[in-house]
């Protein structure tokens, strides 16, 4: 079984499990499966809208593919919630990686 078939397996039973959701967003973003991706990493968002590491790891993604304004958006959002729950290392680890864009 592969690790995308097993966090899906797992997902059945744990929908909204916010490890998993970043863990087959980020398969399938090293699978270049862009949209898919994509797609997981806002389901994720939705249903943990505090799970900070999604927005970075979303707005990098977006700028892998040189998808730099797409991915300035998703950053400037998670910036915003980091600052929100508090969470100043991941705030200064986007803006650093912004700053670099």
């Amino acid at each position: 079984m592969s690790k995308e078939e097993k966090l899906r397996a797992l997902l059945a039973t744990e929908p909204n499990d916010g490890f998993l959701n970043f863990g087959l967003a980020m398969e399938l973003a090293k699978q270049e499966r862009w949209d898919e991706s994509f797609t997981q990493f806002d389901h994720l968002i939705e249903v943990d809208p505090n799970y900070v590491g999604a927005y970075f790891h979303k707005g990098k993604t977006l700028a892998s593919i040189n998808r730099i304004e797409e991915a300035r958006v998703e950053l400037r959002r998670g910036i915003a919630k980091a600052a929100e729950v508090g969470d100043l290392h991941a705030k200064g680890e986007m803006e650093e990686f912004l700053a670099g864009l």
